[in-house]
């Protein structure tokens, strides 16, 4: 649910225009370190195992020809499936090690976060997937009327609305890091920025 009003500066912005409100920066709720365990993304993203393609019948009559064109277009949706699991694993792992070990230092992300980092992590994965699909098969497709738009573009459009969402969630844009506390603990003065 989006947060009445404008949207907080970025603080770097805000030391290089100055405050002239003087207004109070807000505190955010505390919430107890814990450590955050990566998931096992063979379970988010479940190995798919393919089978063999099926064989193109010899002397086939009509029937026997759409039912081998349904097989295959099964084997080929399982191997996209595979394809898919096997890729976001990657990237999820990766988007992990990249992003939660820093928002466990600076914005305090603890077991509590977890479910909303693992979702962030998938985001970004299946939106990768079909970014890079889309470069693959192109922007229109053929439909049962003639090209049309591929439908790729829609589920790509819904995935980078929720990652928008989990962007401002997890304080990974500069607006959305203003609105977020650093959590306690160490010396202020060290790796200021504003000093």
């Amino acid at each position: 649910m989006p947060v009445p009003g404008r949207k907080p500066k970025p603080a770097l912005q805000v030391v290089r225009e100055g405050n002239p409100g003087h207004r109070p920066v807000r505190e955010g709720v505390k919430v107890p370190p814990s450590e955050l365990t990566e998931p096992d993304w063979a379970d988010v993203f479940p190995v798919v195992k393919v089978p063999a393609k099926p064989r193109a019948p010899r002397g086939a009559d009509d029937e026997e020809l759409k039912e081998y064109r349904r097989e295959v277009e099964a084997w080929q949706r399982v191997k996209l499936a595979s394809e898919a699991a096997d890729f976001s694993r990657a990237v999820a792992a990766r988007e992990w090690a990249r992003v939660v070990p820093l928002l466990q230092m600076a914005a305090g992300l603890s077991a509590v976060d977890r479910s909303t980092a693992v979702d962030y992590c998938l985001c970004v994965a299946r939106l990768e997937w079909c970014e890079r699909r889309l470069s693959v098969e192109g922007l229109i497709s053929m439909g049962q009327r003639g090209p049309c738009r591929n439908p790729l573009t829609t589920i790509a459009t819904q995935y980078r609305t929720q990652l928008k969402a989990y962007i401002g969630e997890l304080g990974l844009s500069p607006s959305s890091r203003g609105r977020i506390a650093p959590p306690e603990g160490g010396d202020p003065d060290d790796d200021s920025v504003f000093d």
